[in-house]
């Protein structure tokens, strides 16, 4: 695996990340995806926007942007519609993506523009402070929400796929193997794909709701969490309070980018007809 590291980080590494935090997990998953989908790091492009998972750019030695708060989409947008050979990843955090940046979320979904969206949920800010967030689970402790947040959250992947995202996925940081599946999987598909990775931040969300050392989390991690292989096989009953995980969502749709030059040559065509 050494050299597989060597091949896609920079030489800034021991990471900042707090002890226990899911983001390095996330970012060795998909160092070793790159690395067995054989990608050209002169023609791949992370984007981030401002949080803890969005440092993940600046561990890699790819193209890459980091760019403002809720705002990587549209950057990551603007990649490929001038660079449409390029492979597109996008790391967002649960804030960055559903609060500030869920409005570009929602039309990056109804798009379908070839990239994939990699949004890390530690249900919880962890980089401002400890606020609670739109996937912050219901009765959940937060800075902002000393007593348990009164707020219903999200179910990303729902709204991804009811926003019209092609290809739609959750895994989490203690099944490692899935999330590297996963992640080649998204790519490869066609059309905008979605990933939501349940992750760990002990200190921001982890000792305000008991579970302050990082293995709790890990714990809670992979107690929840149940593969659609199993949960299909299984009654309402029996999956109640687990999270499915795996490949939730896939369809066919026409791609933006081939829309989009399908259009400027059918003007073309007209003007010059």
């Amino acid at each position: 695996m050494r050299e597989v590291y060597q091949k896609i980080f920079r030489d800034n590494l021991p990471h900042i990340w707090c002890a226990g935090c899911g983001n390095g997990i996330v970012m060795s998953a998909f160092a070793r995806a790159y690395d067995k989908l054989g990608l050209d790091k002169d023609k791949t492009v992370g984007v981030s926007g401002i949080g803890c998972s969005s440092r993940i750019t600046g561990y890699l030695d790819l193209n890459t942007l980091h760019t403002a708060h809720g705002r990587a989409l549209p950057f990551a947008t603007g990649v490929k519609m001038t660079r449409p050979e390029f492979a597109v990843f996008v790391f967002m955090g649960d804030g960055d993506c559903a609060a500030i940046g869920g409005n570009h979320f929602i039309h990056a979904c109804r798009r379908n523009m070839d990239m994939t969206a990699i949004i890390i949920n530690n249900y919880i800010y962890g980089m401002t402070g400890g606020q609670f967030s739109p996937l912050t689970p219901f009765g959940s402790k937060a800075s902002t929400a000393p007593y348990g947040s009164v707020d219903r959250n999200f179910d990303i992947c729902s709204l991804a796929i009811g926003a019209g995202a092609t290809f739609v996925a959750r895994g989490d940081v203690y099944h490692t193997k899935q999330l590297e599946k996963l992640i080649i999987e998204a790519h490869e598909h066609k059309g905008f794909s979605v990933i939501e990775v349940l992750s760990t931040c002990p200190i921001s969300y982890g000792r305000r709701n008991k579970m302050p050392k990082p293995m709790d989390l890990m714990n809670y991690i992979k107690d929840v969490t149940i593969a659609k292989e199993r949960a299909d096989k299984m009654t309402a009953e029996e999956i109640a309070g687990k999270i499915v995980t795996g490949v939730l969502h896939q369809s066919a749709a026409v791609e933006y980018n081939e829309a989009y030059m399908a259009m400027v040559e059918k003007l073309e065509v007209g003007k010059n007809g």
